[in-house]
């Protein structure tokens, strides 16, 4: 009889300073597929689950896959949500031979910091000791002893922007044949440091975290560890085990301890390395202004901290607002996250001016207000499109109801489901050329490299003081254990 082979995608980043819950509704609007929906959905794409589709063709495997869900990053998700995702997939986990999952790592439900451990320590229970459970977890995981102990391997992504989803669910289908075929049952292993936010927030080119990732290279080299993984955390969650960590996949487990202390020895002594800088945003805007007339490319403007991926509202202002008043043009803006407007312009229709109070709606001390703003509106979908980009591996993604809107020299695009801009198609869907743009703006912190540095003359990023930005010290934590760096001298 084929191995029978339990695979579930339930996803979330949680912001726990967001005021946004994360219910049902949100899944279902970022992407939620049930049963045979998955085949259909994830079969013959460079995603994490086309891998595992492919995994059980190759080993013969027989695949229940009861749920694939996510929802962009934002508040904490409901109690009500988490039962049922987790239902779904505990409830399909009895008689089956192994179970490879794909988590986030960083999720928070209403009455739980880690949803994740939650979720794992509730499939063990039900599957038992010796069914093997390997699980695909984010980089910026927030990893804790539950997870680790629930699961048989972590294995975290090793690039940022995340490039390498399908490529570390083919590591675990790996894993899980040499367990099935040497009949092996590692464990894992996690250490950390009083640390709140280092490693460049896992930027994987920069010299730390790539100094990590190519010691644990050795250490799976040598035999010595199955599995080495570096997570960076999510500093956006006011949670115990907040920060970045090791997790170290082995068959000795003190062994393998031993392998994840080391390792964040050097995460410690290198705390203080930052490659991170940001420019003032009237020097963004100037350099903007100064290359527009003779683009080639687009200068790239990257909003750090109104980025959705990090659970920032996606409404923020005051950078849309200065770029109109320096009377910039031939630009392109992704995106305002504003149903109201959305709506508003989908009632002026195409072709016809609109005068609209935009964005700012969520929390005006976050970056920026509603501005009232007048254009003609130049296109309208329902914000589906297939992301064909580094990061999206032709899967669809789904932003709603969606505009764009010429103001003067700029077209802003509007959207009702939040999402940062991680693909050329989030501008070619509304019919934006973006390699055509002098100047391109982005609500991404780090993602959006993977498809618009290629494109791009030049990239700048701007705190614009919206949620997620970079200043530790104004978020009011007040779960996380103490003393920990930077927040306190240790």
């Amino acid at each position: 009889m084929p191995a029978r082979i339990l695979v579930a995608e339930f996803m979330h980043e949680t912001n726990t300073f967001s005021v946004q819950p994360t219910d049902e509704r949100a899944f279902r609007n970022a992407g939620c597929y049930l049963g045979d929906e998955l085949a259909t959905a994830f079969g013959g794409t460079h995603t994490a689950l086309g891998a595992a589709f492919e995994a059980a063709q190759k080993y013969g495997w027989h695949l229940v896959h009861p749920v694939a869900a996510h929802a962009n990053p934002s508040g904490r998700v409901t109690d009500s949500t988490f039962e049922h995702f987790a239902s779904l997939i505990v409830d399909s986990c009895r008689d089956v031979d192994g179970i490879l999952l794909h988590l986030h790592g960083a999720m928070a439900t209403e009455s739980s910091d880690d949803g994740e451990g939650l979720l794992l320590s509730r499939i063990r229970e039900a599957v038992g000791p010796d069914i093997p459970v390997a699980v695909v977890l984010d980089l910026h995981a927030t990893v804790t002893e539950a997870m680790a102990e629930n699961a048989n391997a972590l294995i975290s992504y090793r690039t940022y922007p995340h490039i390498d989803e399908y490529d570390r669910m083919w590591q675990a289908a790996d894993l899980m044949k040499r367990m099935f075929d040497e009949g092996i049952r590692p464990r894992v292993a996690v250490a950390r440091r009083p640390i709140l936010y280092a490693l460049d927030g896992g930027r994987t080119t920069s010299p730390p975290f790539r100094e990590l990732l190519r010691r644990g290279d050795e250490i799976e080299a040598s035999g010595r560890a199955l599995v080495v993984s570096m997570q960076a955390g999510f500093s956006s969650a006011d949670v115990h085990d907040i920060g970045p960590s090791a997790a170290v996949t082995g068959l000795d487990a003190e062994d393998a301890r031993a392998v994840a202390e080391t390792l964040m020895d050097y995460a410690w002594e290198q705390r203080e390395v930052s490659t991170i800088g940001f420019t003032p945003l009237e020097e963004a805007l100037a350099r903007a202004k100064a290359g527009e007339r003779n683009a080639v490319k687009p200068l790239v403007i990257s909003d750090y901290s109104d980025n959705p991926g990090s659970g920032a509202y996606g409404d923020a202002t005051r950078l849309l607002s200065a770029i109109l008043d320096a009377g910039l043009s031939n630009v392109g803006f992704h995106a305002i996250c504003d149903p109201e407007a959305a709506l508003a312009a989908q009632a002026a229709g195409v072709g016809n001016s609109v005068t609209l109070m935009l964005g700012g709606k969520i929390d005006p001390t976050m970056g920026g207000g509603p501005i009232e703003v007048t254009g003609r509106v130049v296109s309208l979908t329902d914000g589906r499109f297939i992301a064909h980009g580094p990061m999206g591996g032709g899967a669809w993604r789904n932003h709603g109801l969606s505009a764009l809107v010429r103001v003067d020299g700029v077209e802003i695009v509007i959207i009702t489901h939040n999402g940062q801009a991680t693909d050329l198609a989030q501008f070619t869907s509304l019919g934006v050329d973006p390699t055509k743009k002098a100047t391109l703006v982005v609500k991404s912190m780090q993602h959006f490299r993977a498809a618009f540095e290629p494109i791009a003359r030049e990239v700048v990023e701007v705190d614009t003081g919206a949620l997620s930005t970079r200043n530790f010290a104004e978020r009011p934590y007040r779960k996380i254990r103490r003393p920990i760096w930077p927040l306190d001298a240790i």
